[in-house]
């Protein structure tokens, strides 16, 4: 009987060490994670190495403005416009305690995933796509939150 019971919990313990592993899908939500924070958090600390490692060279970060006649526009940045806005330390004008960097990561779909980033001063919108192997950021819809009175 003891043997029963001792082959029974070794074959829990192995049942259970095989649910225990990290999925491949984890594994990419770790990566897709990480590619967003390189991205807030490069921009708050006016790392361009870290924001670049997070954006495909084509990057388009759009932004929807309306004037004061309700005519809206598209403003557009580029990745190399957003590097070299990091690399000028713009970020760093965020004090630590008012740098929001709250990730969520809204659907994966194999090689892409959308993702909202709420930052200090807007909310981004995260298309990131897997590119020869790593995730990065291709487009961003953004909007500014309300200024606070």
């Amino acid at each position: 009987m003891k043997k029963f019971f001792l082959f029974l919990i070794v074959i829990f313990a192995c049942s259970f060490s095989t649910f225990a592993q990290i999925s491949p899908g984890d594994t990419d939500k770790a990566a897709i994670t990480a590619t967003a924070l390189d991205y807030i958090e490069g921009w708050y600390e006016g790392n361009a190495e870290r924001m670049e490692r997070a954006l495909h060279p084509d990057l388009a970060k759009r932004i929807v403005m309306t004037n004061k006649e309700g005519r809206s526009n598209l403003q557009q940045m580029s990745a190399m416009g957003l590097v070299q806005g990091t690399r000028k330390g713009f970020g760093k004008d965020t004090p630590k305690d008012k740098q929001q960097k709250d990730v969520t990561i809204l659907d994966v779909y194999e090689n892409a995933a959308s993702v909202k980033v709420v930052a200090s001063d807007w909310v981004d919108y995260l298309h990131v796509a897997k590119f020869n192997g790593k995730w990065v950021i291709v487009n961003v819809l953004w909007e500014l939150k309300p200024v606070k009175k």
